[in-house]
């Protein structure tokens, strides 16, 4: 079985829960009317079912292969599958019409690269670093070099990459070594080594642009003494296309446990010519323009590796013959019953349908937040949408990616032994998910982001803000009905949340190792938090729907996997409370020589 957009699914959430149409007098939804959507929803499910998805084998079994030339060669069809993408404008949906993109929210952006993300994660990572490249130099750079680069990056004839890691720094990029010298030119000689970059070296597009963190000569030492540069591949010539090669190459490739379509390579620069983004010692604060960008996108990666494993077990569950029903024989024809019968694979099914479901409203709610924090006129609104972006930016990508993992191994213990060999598409799943959990910054690193960084932020203002709308929205739905579950459970976990939230407060300032030991647990509390009320969302919407004649099983499905949830997973959130509450004493009273 192939991957199959869950069209239906999106329509759901971008009409039904999220009424993006309201919107529709806010820059970039007025160019989105319903049918425009829908176009952009069925055209993108076509091109990553049936040009992507079949592709996704193809890339883990042969992978990139390097040349003593320092060449880098994609899996076949990537090529092809690529030129096909950029002539059909995929790349630029979200991007500046100024430089070739279509100006749509973001949200749609984010809806087809969910599809392409879950169609072939390897592949989808070109588009996607060069993306959150070309918005790192929109946001940072110089008309100038804007207009040099941009209009290629956009439309995707030319690809970007970023490049933070080195072999004596990963996180702490303060201990970075790649040096900058002025050409004075306006240029800079850029030298050092960089690791793990993702597209650093491939054969799909003409140029590749690389984003450069060094320092240059004398700067302060640590992060505030870091710049970012553009280091082309080839230096563009008078009309800005192609010219002469700059002075870097991909030494090496690096042999990984997963996403093999992906050229993750060793760069070495060696005085190669570089132009400054931004002012001097301000690289990071650009950087991360593009750094948020990918960690939504890794998040979304989580989520795409979860419901395309899913797929494939739910279809094996219903086709594989095991036993019988211990509640009496369900396939009298065959010599057994279909494993989808059994509660312990339903258990697995659910579990991952019920967090897919969940976690895909979440995303699209937090995009819209990403578009509303840009575009919304009012002035408070706007603010608000921007706190919640950038409180909810670690929980997306640490959660989703997770939950997203444990998903790919629920899939893989559906199949069985089946599912451990590479005659079915869940082993690659799972392996292509596992980086998500590490890169763009690990998941650990995530969930201190979140205590050390966003939840302080403003005084609070974001977490306040969240838990204010959780408790308005029980307070305003309170009641009986086909809805009161829902309601009691988010008032629960709002009540956990805050809980949690109080206690990182007057334990983690006492103590910073209470902080960080808890980290996680409030991470994860968040995430079944946040689907909590993402489950109520959907709750209400379909209710409503039910009542008014809709007659189409999606709704009650709905209500149905939405009351798992409550029933079967949202119970975790109270462990995650208790082991947070428990502080750092014991963790960190073990001496070192007894680990």
């Amino acid at each position: 079985m192939t991957y199959q957009p869950p069209v239906r699914d999106h329509v759901f959430i971008l009409k039904d829960v999220l009424d993006i149409e309201k919107y529709s007098n806010l820059p970039g939804f007025s160019d989105a009317p319903w049918e425009v959507i829908e176009q952009i929803l069925d055209q993108g499910a076509k091109f990553t079912s049936e040009v992507l998805a079949p592709l996704n084998g193809v890339g883990d079994k042969v992978g990139c292969k390097w040349s003593p030339d320092f060449t880098v060669a994609t899996p076949p069809g990537f090529k092809g599958a690529y030129k096909t993408m950029v002539e059909n404008g995929w790349l630029g949906l979200s991007s500046d019409p100024k430089y070739g993109g279509q100006g749509l929210p973001r949200i749609l952006s984010l809806s087809y690269s969910e599809m392409s993300t879950a169609a072939n994660m390897a592949f989808s990572m070109y588009p996607g670093l060069t993306h959150g490249a070309a918005e790192a130099i929109h946001a940072g750079a110089s008309d100038e070099l804007k207009d040099l680069y941009l209009p290629k990056m956009v439309p995707g004839e030319w690809g970007g990459t970023m490049n933070l890691t080195e072999p004596q720094c990963g996180t702490d990029l303060g201990l970075l070594r790649t040096k900058a010298v002025p050409n004075g030119d306006g240029s800079y000689k850029i030298t050092g080594q960089k690791i793990w970059i993702s597209g650093g070296e491939h054969d799909l597009t003409d140029n590749i642009v690389h984003l450069v963190l060094a320092r240059i000569e004398g700067a302060p030492e640590g992060v505030k003494g870091i710049s970012l540069f553009i280091v082309p591949k080839f230096l563009p010539d008078a009309d800005g296309n192609p010219g002469e090669r700059n002075n870097l190459q991909c030494v090496g490739l690096e042999e990984k446990m997963g996403i093999h379509g992906n050229a993750t390579c060793v760069m070495q620069y060696e005085d190669a010519k570089g132009w400054l983004i931004g002012e001097p010692n301000s690289g990071l604060k650009i950087m991360f323009v593009m750094m948020n960008e990918a960690r939504v996108g890794v998040g979304l990666q989580g989520l795409g590796q979860a419901d395309a494993a899913y797929q494939a077990a739910a279809q094996f569950a219903k086709e594989r013959l095991q036993m019988r029903s211990l509640t009496g024989v369900k396939n009298p024809d065959g010599p057994a019953d279909p494993i989808i019968v059994h509660p312990d694979v339903r258990r697995m099914l659910l579990d991952t349908k019920a967090f897919v479901e969940g976690a895909r409203c979440f995303l699209f709610w937090t995009a819209l937040r990403g578009d509303l924090s840009r575009l919304e006129p009012d002035d408070a609104e706007r603010e608000k949408a921007g706190d919640y972006m950038a409180l909810l930016t670690p929980v997306v990508k640490g959660f989703l990616t997770d939950k997203g993992f444990k998903a790919c191994v629920d899939a893989m213990q559906v199949h069985g032994g089946s599912g451990f060999t590479e005659h079915f598409p869940v082993s690659q799943y799972l392996r292509d998910a596992r980086i998500t959990m590490i890169y763009e910054g690990t998941n650990g690193i995530q969930a201190l982001d979140l205590i050390g960084r966003k939840l302080p932020a403003k005084n609070g203002r974001g977490i306040m803000t969240f838990l204010s709308e959780l408790e308005s929205f029980a307070n305003e739905n309170d009641g009986e009905g086909e809805l009161k579950p829902f309601v009691d459970a988010l008032r629960t976990s709002k009540d956990q949340l805050q809980d949690a939230a109080m206690w990182l407060m007057q334990n983690g300032l006492q103590n910073p190792d209470h902080a960080a030991a808890a980290s996680v647990d409030f991470m994860h509390l968040f995430g079944y938090s946040a689907l909590a009320y993402m489950w109520a969302l959907m709750a209400k919407v379909s209710i409503a729907r039910i009542a008014e004649g809709e007659t189409d099983p999606l709704y009650q499905n709905k209500l149905i996997t939405g009351r798992y949830y409550i029933e079967r997973l949202l119970p975790d959130a109270a462990s995650h409370l208790a082991k947070l509450k428990t502080g750092a004493d014991t963790m960190m009273s073990m001496p070192v020589d007894a680990f």
